[in-house]
């Protein structure tokens, strides 16, 4: 098997909505191409509720996954570090690519309320994809 085209972690504070939407997604999307992970500042102790049940709806399950603590190792092993609101608690390495995107978050609130959040992240999920396979030279 390949190696990974690219090696990807998103960062919310809790790790429990906006990351772990976008990590579902990027798996769903790029398979075996991309190494995920996720994590948070102060992780929570699940993963909300309502995003588990607004990425169920897209056939995506994301029930099984557990909030983790950021760690330096983490960042230092990824390629790109996408960062949803959890400030300068992430460590900079030269050579990564770093990307805020700039998200509301989905903490308390219902499903209705968080499927407009769902959405948006895939739509910035997908143009991470089409980057990371036009930097490697390879179709999705």
């Amino acid at each position: 098997m390949p190696a990974p085209a690219a090696s990807v972690l998103f960062v919310c504070i809790h790790n429990a909505g906006r990351s772990q939407m976008a990590a579902g997604f990027l798996r769903h999307l790029a398979g075996d191409r991309v190494e995920v992970r996720s994590a948070g500042s102060a992780p929570g102790d699940r993963v909300n509720p309502a995003a588990v049940a607004a990425m169920a709806e897209l056939g995506i399950d994301i029930s099984d996954r557990i909030p983790r603590i950021l760690t330096t190792e983490a960042v230092q092993a990824s390629d790109y570090v996408i960062t949803m609101g959890c400030g300068d608690a992430c460590p900079y390495f030269p050579g990564r690519k770093y990307l805020d995107w700039t998200l509301d978050d989905p903490a308390g609130r219902g499903v209705e309320a968080v499927r407009p959040i769902r959405d948006e992240i895939r739509g910035l999920v997908e143009g991470l994809v089409a980057e990371i396979d036009a930097r490697s030279g390879q179709e999705g």
